[in-house]
């Protein structure tokens, strides 16, 4: 077992790659990354056995910024039976005895990746799920009968009908996610589909017990290019008042609610009033990510908020570099002036050519 697989969106292949190479070589594991263009996933594998499980371990998931989801692999199955799929993969999952006892296991995901013809298996991943977990229970898997963070998850990850990799992530150090996808519905009222991706960031930086004490209506929030309201909408059904900056309209239910102030000005040149303590900065605006966190960083600095969700839209080429120069850029700023932070990044399922980065002041909590 030296094999990792991260899930992505098609696209990201080699910003996983170039990721996870840099996490590996950072822990003294090396391999190399095998990467198919717009497959939704990449294979990592290392030199060494039982590195791949080390990895899967000591990487913490929650700092990989393009991988959706991380597990350890076999090699891939290819050529199954189709009359009997289910023996071969059992046995690999039996095979994993070395790295835990298969009663650790919680649950079993038959999984494919997020692309247009990945998906065209997904009906028969539903079929197959039941006939194998009921197969690994004759084999005294799925010990727990719900999950447990002490526990890990089996996977399937089928890449065609006759051919899968068989693995497996830790409930304390992967996505809680199938296919690491949160679902999310649409809330009929939101001014913009552009409010999923603020949701699917709270939920995925902010733990779900905090939120209470981190999004209240006694916080005061800023919006910057809110334009007409998606980003604004999610602060606004928490309780905060807002201040939504922007030349745009602002959609007439937000205005209804009695929760914002629209404020038609440029939002790299808005100050916020004073004697308001802001508690939040979000800001979704189309702008070099440079100068995106520049802005954010003059926020930081001068003590205009003490939390920031914000979007860095990313260039064709380069895209992960820009993403290590831009946050190194943040950090250096905010260590230069002594300012304790929590600094977090993922490139979200509702984000496209953008990651979606979460700050929070430390001394603020």
């Amino acid at each position: 077992m030296n094999k990792l697989a991260l899930y992505c969106r098609i696209g990201f292949e080699k910003e996983v790659a170039a990721e996870i190479t840099d996490k590996a070589t950072a822990l003294g594991v090396f391999g190399f990354a095998r990467v198919q263009e717009n497959s939704g996933y990449v294979i990592f594998e290392c030199y060494q056995a039982g590195e791949a499980d080390r990895l899967a371990r000591e990487i913490p998931f929650n700092q990989l910024i393009f991988a959706r989801q991380m597990l350890v692999v076999s090699d891939l199955l290819s050529d199954l039976d189709l009359a009997d799929r289910i023996s071969p993969i059992v046995e690999k999952f039996v095979a994993f005895s070395p790295q835990f006892n298969l009663k650790q296991s919680t649950e079993i995901w038959v999984e494919t990746a997020d692309t247009n013809e990945a998906k065209e298996l997904s009906g028969f991943c539903k079929k197959f799920t039941v006939p194998l977990r009921q197969a690994l229970k004759k084999q005294g898997g799925l010990g727990f009968k719900e999950i447990k963070k002490s526990g890990v998850t089996l996977h399937c990850l089928f890449v065609a009908n006759n051919a899968c990799y068989v693995g497996y992530s830790y409930n304390n150090n992967h996505s809680a996610h199938f296919m690491g996808i949160p679902r999310l519905k649409f809330p009929a009222d939101a001014p913009s589909r552009s409010t999923l991706k603020l949701e699917d960031a709270i939920l995925t930086f902010i733990p779900k017990e905090d939120e209470p004490k981190r999004l209240n209506d006694n916080m005061i929030g800023v919006d910057l290019g809110a334009c007409p309201g998606g980003w604004t909408y999610q602060l606004v059904r928490r309780g905060l008042f807002v201040y939504a900056v922007d030349h745009g309209k602002m959609a007439a239910s937000l205005h209804d609610t009695g929760r914002i102030e629209h404020c038609p000005e440029d939002g790299f040149k808005f100050q916020p009033p004073k004697r308001k303590k802001i508690d939040w900065l979000v800001c979704d605006m189309v702008e070099k990510p440079s100068r995106i966190a520049d802005l954010i960083a003059k926020w930081l600095l001068n003590s205009w908020c003490r939390e920031t969700i914000f979007n860095l839209k990313l260039p064709m080429k380069k895209r992960y570099q820009e993403v290590q120069q831009c946050l190194q850029q943040l950090a250096d700023k905010l260590d230069s002036h002594g300012i304790k932070f929590r600094l977090q990044a993922k490139h979200l399922y509702h984000d496209r050519e953008e990651i979606t980065v979460h700050i929070q002041v430390k001394s603020a909590v």
